[in-house]
C-alpha cells in the first residue's frame, strides 16, 4: 500500500493559559469553529471543530515566559494554516462587521482565491475559496492585495 497524505488533520497552538480566551474567541466568533469534546489533559485548552472534526487544538501549556522563537515571525518558521472555505461574500461582511483587517489574492495559475488574516498570537490564517465564488462576489473594495 503506498503512503498517501490526504489533508491536514489538525494544528495545535501551544500558548500561555491567559492567551486562551482571545484565541478561543477568534477561532469561534471569527472563523465559526465550534467547541467540542477534548480529552482530560492536565492543562487548560480547547478542541475546536469544523464539520464534526477537531481541527484546531488550543493548548494552554506553554512554559511561563516562553518567548516567541523569531522576531520576524512570532510563530517561528510555521508561516500559516489554510482552511478550505466557502461563503466568501459572507466572510467579507463578517470580517468588516468585526472590524478586522485582512488581505486577499488570487492563486496564480489556479482557480482559487484567498483571504489572509492573523489570529491573536500572530499566526497567519488563510481561507481558500473557489475562484467561482470570487467571480460571483467581485473584488473587495479597500482591501489590500496579499501579494
Amino acid at each position: 500500500m503506498p503512503m498517501t497524505l490526504h489533508r491536514i488533520d489538525h494544528f495545535t497552538l501551544r500558548v500561555q493559559p491567559h492567551e486562551l480566551p482571545a484565541l478561543h474567541r477568534f477561532y469561534t466568533a471569527v472563523l465559526g469553529l465550534r467547541e467540542g469534546e477534548r480529552p482530560a489533559f492536565s492543562f487548560p485548552g480547547h478542541w475546536l471543530y469544523a464539520e464534526g472534526q477537531p481541527v484546531v487544538h488550543l493548548a494552554g501549556n506553554a512554559p511561563p515566559g516562553e518567548a516567541a522563537p523569531d522576531a520576524v515571525l512570532p510563530t517561528g518558521k510555521f508561516n500559516h494554516v489554510s482552511f478550505r472555505s466557502s461563503g466568501l461574500a459572507a466572510m467579507r461582511a463578517h470580517l468588516r462587521a468585526l472590524g478586522l483587517a485582512w488581505a486577499e489574492a488570487p492563486v496564480p495559475g489556479a482557480p482559487l482565491h484567498q483571504i489572509f488574516l492573523r489570529d491573536p498570537v500572530g499566526l497567519q490564517v488563510e481561507l481558500t475559496y473557489d475562484q467561482a465564488e470570487f467571480e460571483a462576489a467581485g473584488p473587495a473594495e479597500g482591501i489590500p492585495r496579499a501579494y
